[in-house]
């Protein structure tokens, strides 16, 4: 690393960590290299952004393509094609029903436009997420989020008007029918903090990623649906992680037989250039005043180009098979672990979102921080990325690329191999 550099890593604040402390030169694929020669086989993708693994070739050359065209182009001043064919492909895509889309540039932006939308067409203040999930960063996106104090402490006085119910969690809620029970607290919520008829959406992620690779159940969704049908309640879907092929479906919704009002995308949507989107029905997003949301870099010409190559990228390579079967395998190899160490309670995920649930053996399911910080540190010795997760800290997530291949996945799992024997 030149000395420019390692000087100027004394302007970045401490709000900003670093799993490693190396400046990426270059990445491809599964992998990243850094300005000194080390190479890393990433199992973060940049939190399931680059589904398509780095620098796939076809998301480059549409980029580069469309930079020597229009760069910048302000989506209130006229249309663009990039935009326009992308939004012909996410109609193809997306749950039938859903049949609007407004851009944007993050998912914490998609989060409040949903948001926005829900209180305007309902006029309506309240907003209800779960225990566990994960909305962004932003003013309004960090009292919805509930999974980790740092997200949000010290920030106070929040954005009022949000509650939390219990999310399905089947690992710490043994005995009972976890869909069942969390249903029945969303009752008790009506009944003792918010009347249903001041609550504008209820805002689910299909799979929860910082809580833990949690997937809803069927029977859940389907009764979100049945509660928001009976009090006229907005049903948001969070797809931002899960969407793009995460899973192994195109998004998570697909797995249930549940259409929500609206989707929100991000993350994945163009492998690595910002873009979010908010895809919903028409009948809720023609009711918003004109001119009541937007943004200067909206759907951003580039970014559109690069997220009509990843739709193409991901389904022309094959990549939703690729997911399916990479993650049935990782996930038996993960399993065949936790049978030699009793410090995995638990191993669940889809897809390529996956979560191993670090306990101390011989108690009743008490997490293990100090195994995850020896688990991910004998990785990252390792040369593999990798990220810890969940409210206590005793979670390993593993997120590679959704299109990574066998000789990457066999050499992932020596490295975790290796690194489990050394901290477990």
């Amino acid at each position: 690393m030149s000395a420019v550099l390692e000087a100027s890593k004394r302007h970045v604040p401490r709000v900003i960590g670093h799993m490693r402390d190396f400046v990426v030169d270059h990445a491809a694929g599964s992998w990243v290299y850094s300005t000194s020669g080390e190479k890393y086989l990433d199992f973060t993708s940049g939190v399931a952004v680059t589904n398509t693994g780095y620098c796939h070739p076809r998301v480059v050359a549409a980029a580069q393509a469309q930079t020597a065209r229009l760069i910048h182009g302000f989506q209130n001043a006229f249309s663009h094609q990039p935009m326009l064919e992308l939004t012909g492909r996410l109609m193809d895509l997306v749950p039938q029903g859903l049949d609007r889309v407004i851009y944007s540039n993050t998912g914490a932006e998609a989060t409040e436009g949903a948001v926005k939308l829900a209180k305007q067409v309902t006029g309506r203040t309240s907003i209800i997420c779960f225990e566990g999930a994960y909305h962004g960063r932003t003013h309004l996106t960090m009292p919805m989020t509930c999974c980790k104090v740092n997200f949000r402490g010290h920030y106070h006085p929040l954005v009022g008007g949000i509650y939390h119910a219990p999310f399905p969690y089947p690992y710490r809620m043994p005995g009972v029918d976890a869909s069942e029970w969390c249903l029945s607290q969303l009752d008790l919520l009506f009944r003792r903090e918010v009347y249903p008829d001041d609550v504008a959406a209820i805002v689910v992620e299909p799979v929860q990623g910082e809580g833990g690779s949690l997937a809803a159940p069927p029977e859940f969704m389907r009764g979100l649906r049945v509660l928001c049908d009976a009090h006229g309640i907005v049903l948001v879907f969070c797809e931002q992680q899960t969407g793009y092929g995460r899973t192994g479906v195109f998004f998570a919704s697909e797995r249930y037989d549940v259409v929500p009002d609206v989707i929100t995308l991000a993350k994945g949507m163009a492998s690595g250039f910002p873009l979010s989107a908010v895809v919903g029905r028409a009948a809720l997003m023609d009711r918003r005043a004109k001119g009541s949301h937007g943004g200067v870099f909206n759907g951003n010409a580039v970014s559109c180009a690069a997220g009509v190559a990843t739709i193409d990228a991901i389904v022309e390579d094959g990549m939703l098979a690729n997911c399916e079967r990479q993650g049935e395998r990782f996930r038996a190899f993960l399993r065949e672990l936790q049978g030699t160490y009793p410090v995995i309670g638990d191993v669940r995920g889809l897809g390529l979102m996956n979560v191993v649930e670090l306990v101390k053996p011989d108690t009743d399911k008490q997490p293990d921080d100090g195994a995850q910080r020896r688990f991910i540190s004998g990785m990252l010795e390792r040369g593999m990325l990798v990220m810890g997760v969940g409210t206590y800290e005793n979670m390993v997530r593993f997120l590679p690329p959704i299109n990574i291949n066998d000789d990457d996945m066999s050499e992932a799992m020596e490295i975790i191999s290796a690194a489990a024997g050394e901290a477990f």
